[in-house]
């Protein structure tokens, strides 16, 4: 029944449900935000291997390993805006604006 599910396993079936159509680019809106921490693991890997098996994704994240690992190109976004845009590796060790900066800043040292 849906309602046993966990968030993790919704999230899974959604994907499977969106797949079942046959899309060309699938569009993840911060897929794993209303996760339970240990859920967010389960849901990144079924990303991870959508993106291994050539899947088109844009994803909207605030899971920024996850898209310095399986990112392709980054994009950051400020008020709406697209404020500087590049390769993840580029974009984590090297942010040319100021506000990718203080944000890369204050989530990356988060990261334990």
């Amino acid at each position: 029944y849906p309602n046993q599910l966990s968030g993790g396993q919704k999230q899974r079936i959604a994907i499977a449900r969106a797949l079942a159509m046959s899309p060309d680019v699938m569009l993840f809106d911060e897929p794993t935000s209303a996760l339970d921490p240990e859920m967010v693991g389960e849901v990144l890997n079924v990303m991870k291997e959508l993106a291994g098996e050539g899947m088109t994704m844009v994803v909207v994240t605030h899971e920024m390993g996850f898209a310095r690992e399986v990112g392709s190109r980054i994009l950051f976004m400020d008020d709406g805006k697209i404020v500087e845009e590049g390769k993840p590796k580029d974009i984590f060790s090297n942010p040319k604006n100021p506000r990718t900066k203080d944000f890369l800043s204050k989530v990356l040292s988060n990261d334990f």
